[in-house]
């Protein structure tokens, strides 16, 4: 019976027939009842052993068979179109086809090395192969003392043309490997090759920058922030080495602006106009420049615009604001304001100080409160009207009574009044709001003793119907002793209500 070998994904590789040798493969397939087989076994398990080691790959390859290449010395496998090498790189002078992602080639004939990255090979290193090295070379060079520094080196031909840093040290120049030739101090940036510190920032020799240059430190040597721009029209920013003696300097055809250190003024600074006797302060907006502020001999002046110079008293005023909501000043002395405030934190009156108070808080200037009341301790003078229509009076009670509460005399010695009991004698209602307070500020309630105040009514009222003194404070229209008030309005109500009365207490 024929044996059909298969493969590990379980597909049919071959069938091997009874009494016949099979040679698909590299290896030798053995059938039923053949003759001899040992010696074909044996071979077998030496091929795998050796992983069919020689100078050839084994002709009948199956994918994800394993050759060693003795010409090479290194272990590849079969990927079903091609031999691969299973560790380092594939070592050929041209690019070999058939890589993958990650792959890896050297080329032998220029000693580089690539990576391939599933398209094209990119270049790892050297760059430049031949005598030498060529290429940009991180280093860890030992500082002057003892620290360990990262720097970027520059190599052409094994000579080091400049450095890339970032941070600047002095070289330990006393062990010949950390020595760079060339270089004593490397600066943070870029440091050219023989820039040593003596020679203070200037290379020795021929190596330099070409091209073009966005800024520059020094000129010949010198400092930039020593030299002043004479190109009309360009600025020269100065730093805080820039200096002028106490002569200061001048500006002008005819010196006509100095600024100097008077030598009698306790080293203040002096901004002079040397032939005339204004100096303007000009600010531009998006109309153009304004003379916003002028300064004369006697005074501080808005600036001027549509100045005629043919006639010098014709110009027209600057607006000019002194601070604003968000910037305004602290404090502003003067002897005296001339014009109009928009507000002020005090009136004086009789050379006093008043502050304005919506309390009755003395020597303050009294103020409406957001609801429009004024309040004093006391006013002084004739009164045309009242708002409210009653005279009370304050006394001390037991409790709170609420407004239009019949109120009456009791013998308590800790109070004075309480409410008014069936047969007890009327001295008033408890008032909401009186025209006229009497004994303001003594402890109490508002007792309304005449006018219009509101009463607590039981029973039904009728306009101009007296009303009386009856129980718990509550007057009724009902006939008792002590008569309290005449209605002033009606009511059907049986329950207790307040209805606004004329006291007749």
């Amino acid at each position: 019976m024929a044996y059909q070998i298969d493969r590990y994904n379980k597909t049919l590789l071959t069938v091997v027939e009874d009494g016949t040798i099979d040679q698909t493969t590299d290896l030798n397939f053995v059938g039923k009842n053949y003759a001899g087989y040992g010696e074909i076994h044996n071979e077998n398990f030496l091929y795998l052993l050796e992983n069919f080691a020689g100078s050839n790959p084994p002709p009948r390859a199956i994918s994800g068979q394993v050759w060693f290449d003795s010409s090479t010395g290194k272990l590849k496998f079969y990927d079903g179109v091609k031999w691969r090498t299973t560790g380092g790189a594939e070592t050929t002078p041209d690019a070999p086809a058939g890589l993958t992602e990650g792959d890896f080639w050297w080329d032998n004939a220029n000693e580089q090395l690539y990576a391939y990255n599933g398209t094209d090979f990119i270049l790892i290193g050297p760059q430049d192969a031949g005598e030498g090295v060529t290429q940009m070379l991180s280093r860890s060079i030992r500082d002057s003392q003892g620290t360990s520094r990262s720097v970027i080196t520059a190599v052409i031909s094994d000579s080091v043309v400049f450095t890339v840093s970032n941070e600047a040290f002095t070289i330990d120049n006393t062990d010949a490997e950390n020595v760079i030739p060339g270089f004593d101090v490397i600066k943070k940036g870029i440091t050219l090759v023989n820039t040593q510190a003596s020679t203070g920032g200037i290379t020795s020799n021929d190596h330099i920058f070409w091209g073009t240059s966005s800024n520059s430190l020094k000129l010949n040597g010198v400092d930039a922030d020593r030299y002043v721009i004479s190109e009309p029209g360009t600025p020269t920013v100065f730093d805080n080495a820039a200096q002028f003696p106490d002569e200061g300097f001048s500006v002008g055809d005819s010196n006509d602006l100095q600024v100097f250190v008077p030598s009698n003024t306790d080293n203040k600074i002096a901004i002079s106009n040397e032939i005339g006797d204004t100096i303007f302060f000009s600010a531009k907006d998006a109309s153009g420049v304004k003379n916003t502020v002028r300064v004369t001999p006697t005074a501080l002046l808005p600036g001027v615009t549509n100045i005629n110079e043919a006639d010098a008293n014709n110009y027209s005023l600057e607006t000019v604001t002194i601070g604003n909501a968000a910037s305004p000043f602290s404090n502003v002395f003067a002897t005296n304001f001339t014009g109009l405030s928009e507000k002020a934190a005090a009136l004086v009156v009789g050379g006093n100080n008043r502050a304005g108070s919506i309390e009755a808080t003395d020597n303050t200037v009294a103020v409406r409160d957001n609801s429009g009341n004024l309040r004093a301790n006391l006013f002084i003078g004739t009164a045309l009207s009242a708002r409210y229509a009653d005279l009370a009076e304050k006394y001390t009670t037991d409790q709170e009574y609420p407004v239009g509460t019949v109120m009456m005399i009791c013998d308590h010695i800790d109070h004075e009044a309480e409410e008014c009991s069936d047969g007890g004698i009327p001295i008033g209602v408890i008032s909401a709001e009186p025209a006229y307070l009497m004994n303001s500020e003594s402890e109490g309630q508002a007792i309304g003793l005449k006018g219009r105040v509101p009463v607590r009514v039981m029973g039904i009222v009728k306009k101009g119907q007296p009303v009386y003194a009856w129980q718990g404070g509550i007057a009724t229209s009902e006939v008792t002793e002590y008569l309290v008030g005449v209605a002033l309005e009606s009511s059907n109500q049986e329950s207790e209500k307040l209805i606004e009365c004329v006291l007749k207490v």
